[in-house]
């Protein structure tokens, strides 16, 4: 097992084109905003003990924007892209019926004041159902998808460049 310096550099370039995870590979986005939504969700749920209208309308508000953004990602680039690589249209198709589902509570709450004594419950309900998706993308769709020939850097490109545009809108 001898090595010469020359070797270093190939080796360099052998580990970077397998295991290349850049801050654009789809993946690692949305794995961040589900993250940030399941802090987000942690927060409210502190301030509801406080009993913190203003600061519980104020988060409300954020995760309500975070998981729109999110869902249209999913639903204009990432969906139809793993829909094709994946085959597993059952998959899919409940990811879609949670999105839908998901968009009714979001409106809920959009239509309600903190005040409003089922407001605590339905930001409570988004937050369950939320981490429930997100278990079964991480644990079902996300491995399918990275055994699949999906180019998960060139999607996540396209994935950032458009979650810019509906941030600024």
């Amino acid at each position: 097992m001898s090595t010469t310096g020359s070797t270093t550099s190939g080796k360099t370039t052998a580990r970077s084109t397998t295991t290349r995870v850049t801050k654009n590979n789809a993946i690692k986005l949305l794995t961040e905003d589900h993250n940030k939504v399941k802090k987000l969700f942690k927060e409210f749920e502190k301030l509801s003990k406080k009993n913190d209208e203003e600061g519980k309308e104020e988060l409300a508000t954020q995760i309500c924007k975070e998981l729109t953004v999110h869902a249209q990602l999913e639903e204009e680039i990432f969906y139809p892209a793993v829909r094709e690589a994946i085959d597993d249209d059952e998959l899919m198709n409940e990811a879609m019926v949670e999105h839908t589902s998901a968009k009714d509570l979001i409106a809920q709450i959009q239509s309600m004041a903190a005040s409003d004594p089922m407001y605590d419950a339905v930001v409570t309900v988004l937050g369950e159902y939320i981490n429930h998706h997100v278990e079964e993308e991480q644990n079902e769709m996300f491995p399918k998808v990275q055994k699949s020939n999906m180019d998960l850097e060139e999607l996540g490109l396209e994935m950032a460049e458009r979650k810019e545009a509906l941030v600024e809108d």
